[in-house]
């Protein structure tokens, strides 16, 4: 068996037959002219930003907080299937000829994407840092950074201990914010010789703990969740069949929607608060909600804490939408006796109030602008509201084939 083959040839199914039917949907649905007009807002402001750069801009802190998850995260599609527990298991000691491709373009694509942000960033970052480290040498050292975490990550899914997992997980995090905290604030000699150390014995840390020849359940559970993300993105701007997500336990958030009234209207309500609150999305809405609580802090002062205060709060719309079509499939929701209506008002309803505290919370940063601007802040706290009514409206314009609101 040609197992580089079957990996070829299950990337090529997925990415042919189940996403590449969905792209001329996504693309009429009017994607391309908003990503068309975003780059040219985003252009017309980073160029305005780089030409007047506000004094006492923490640029290095910026671009800790940009580097540090660009070269943590990692990730990578192996296509593995259930039934390869049964059928590919023969093969468990033949499987590095498989897994080399997903490595490779699971840190090749990310590469690619570092090196772009990198060099969209690093205008901004001479014009502001007085004492800048130099351009090669600094690209050099995150594309090491990238392939050392992409290294960690993979150690990470054979490890057999789940305590283990989450230990080094964390671990990798440190050690990727150490080294480039200390790639931007010392002096690149002693810097250099700090993160050579600190790799070497990240790298000595990954051989302890024990591992799987091939982690087959944790690897087939990673490769629902990525390509129910695929999925999920399309569903935003076209309905396709859902895939699994990655469930988590939170069970610090075990108490939200408990103060729902237990009657039939709010049934469904009730049970997409739990579902949100043990998503992914729960995840996205709260990092992008701190990134742009600290982003509209620093740019409180002037307009362009409005305009990424606006951007953040449309983000938020974008991802709670997926509201609307969580267990959208679902039988027993057909056999459950649930008022007609009731499953898309409720979706609606919930997103609507989310994104609605999602925009109060990340406006509050605002109003350290001073007594002088307040009109401003409340015309861009005005104006985040009508933001959300719109996604309401237009979601509730939005048909559904569910059964019940049929």
């Amino acid at each position: 068996m040609d197992l580089s083959q079957l990996r070829s040839e299950r990337r090529g199914r997925f990415w042919g037959k189940e996403v590449l039917p969905y792209l001329g949907y996504v693309i009429q649905s009017g994607v391309a002219v908003l990503l068309l007009f975003l780059l040219i807002a985003f252009s017309a402001w980073y160029t305005s930003l780089v030409q007047h750069i506000p004094a006492g801009l923490p640029i290095r802190w910026i671009m800790l907080i940009l580097f540090v998850p660009l070269t943590v995260n990692s990730g990578f599609r192996t296509y593995l299937q259930p039934a390869d527990t049964v059928f590919l298991l023969p093969q468990e000691s033949k499987m590095n000829s498989y897994f080399n491709a997903s490595w490779i373009s699971g840190v090749v694509y990310k590469l690619l994407g570092l090196a772009l942000v990198f060099l969209i960033s690093w205008p901004l970052y001479i014009r502001s840092d007085g004492d800048p480290k130099s351009f090669w040498p600094s690209l050099v050292i995150l594309i090491a950074l990238k392939v050392l975490a992409s290294y960690g990550c993979w150690k990470e899914l054979r490890m057999v201990s789940r305590r283990a997992t989450m230990a080094y997980r964390l671990l990798r995090y440190v050690i990727l914010a150490l080294a480039v905290a200390a790639w931007l604030w010392q002096p690149e000699g002693r810097s250099l010789i700090f993160i050579v150390l600190l790799a070497a014995t990240y790298i000595v840390a990954l051989r302890v703990p024990a591992k799987h020849l091939v982690a087959w359940d944790r690897l087939i559970a990673q490769e629902k969740t990525q390509s129910g993300r695929v999925l999920m993105m399309l569903g935003w701007f076209v309905n396709v069949p859902g895939r699994q997500q990655r469930i988590y336990a939170r069970k610090w958030l075990s108490w939200a929607g408990n103060r729902i009234p237990w009657k039939p209207e709010a049934a469904y309500r009730y049970l997409l608060m739990k579902s949100f609150v043990r998503s992914d999305i729960l995840g996205i809405v709260l990092r992008a909600g701190i990134l742009g609580a600290l982003l509209v802090w620093w740019t409180r002062s002037g307009m362009m804490g409005s305009g990424i205060y606006l951007f953040f709060v449309f983000l938020a719309g974008v991802q709670m939408s997926s509201l609307l079509r969580y267990h959208s499939e679902s039988f027993w929701l057909h056999v459950y006796p649930i008022p007609p209506g009731s499953r898309h008002t409720n979706a609606i309803g919930l997103a609507f109030q989310i994104q609605l505290l999602f925009a109060v919370l990340t406006w509050l940063p605002l109003l350290g602008a001073g007594s002088d601007r307040l009109g401003t802040v409340f015309l861009t706290l005005a104006i985040g509201v009508m933001l959300c009514l719109l996604f309401r409206f237009f979601a509730g314009r939005k048909k559904t084939s569910d059964d019940d609101d049929e």
